[in-house]
């Protein structure tokens, strides 16, 4: 089954080639998994980007999501084939659905992505901000493994259940927003921690993240700062400290429904 690399680099917002420049630095700095979206309108570049990296297309993890005005069958079918365009290649490592709403018809959506799989157009199926309900029926009509669940995941919005979900069921959880748009360096238990370690509060919300087991991909676009992400899975914090973390009660979603 694919495994997706624990640490990745979001994209949304990288919009010109200029700021799509971060993954090619990336992907030579040791990223090996990119992330896009359909409704991100980057894909172009982030292609280019991909392309322009001296690192072969199949060391890279490249996935990419389907918005939810798309998830017919048909017209999950022809985006896909549009995004490829736009990326510049004949597959996908993940295809995600992005949201389960509009359009999204469980039966119909996850057998246009298990045809996809079948052909070769993506290389796993994914998911993304599903509650346990609907992670459920995905995993009862999907014929291909369920890869990965990407959802919104941080010091200020933790949902336990859902890794042990994930746990259950073998597939991995993706965080994105890991560092909570910054927010991560105001809150007392993560600085408290980072203190301890000499290192940032963003540092430590990635290593929290990695030491459950949880991907993550944060967007960056400087080298200090695409560097640092990456050296941050390195990072490693105690029992205490990931209780510290944990016991955080405020609550901050940044992406509600």
């Amino acid at each position: 089954m694919t495994t997706v690399p624990r640490v990745g680099l979001g994209t949304m917002g990288l919009d010109t080639p200029a700021e799509a420049s971060a993954v090619t630095t990336a992907l030579e700095m040791g990223y090996r998994h990119v992330d896009t979206a359909q409704i991100y309108e980057n894909e172009a570049v982030v292609g280019d980007a991909v392309a322009a990296a001296d690192v072969a297309r199949d060391e890279v993890f490249l996935a990419t999501k389907v918005w939810a005005d798309s998830l017919g069958y048909d017209d999950a079918i022809r985006t896909t084939r549009e995004s490829l365009d736009r990326l510049g290649t004949d597959f996908v490592d993940l295809l995600y659905v992005h949201r389960p709403r509009e359009t999204y018809d469980p039966p119909e959506t996850l057998r246009a992505f298990d045809d996809l799989v079948d052909d070769g157009l993506a290389r796993g199926v994914g998911v993304s901000n599903f509650t346990v309900p609907e992670l459920d029926d995905a995993l009862d009509l999907l014929d291909a493994p369920l890869v990965a669940h990407q959802t919104e995941y941080h010091p200020l919005f933790q949902r336990p259940a859902l890794l042990d979900h994930a746990d259950e069921h073998g597939y991995d959880v993706v965080a994105y927003s890991p560092l909570a748009g910054g927010r991560v360096r105001e809150v007392d238990e993560v600085v408290d921690v980072a203190e301890k370690h000499d290192t940032t509060p963003e540092s430590v919300s990635i290593a929290w993240l990695v030491a459950k087991g949880v991907c993550v991909i944060p967007k960056a676009s400087s080298e200090t700062h695409l560097r640092a992400n990456l050296r941050a899975a390195d990072l490693e914090l105690d029992a205490e400290d990931v209780v510290a973390i944990d016991s955080v009660e405020r609550e901050v979603e940044l992406y509600p429904e």
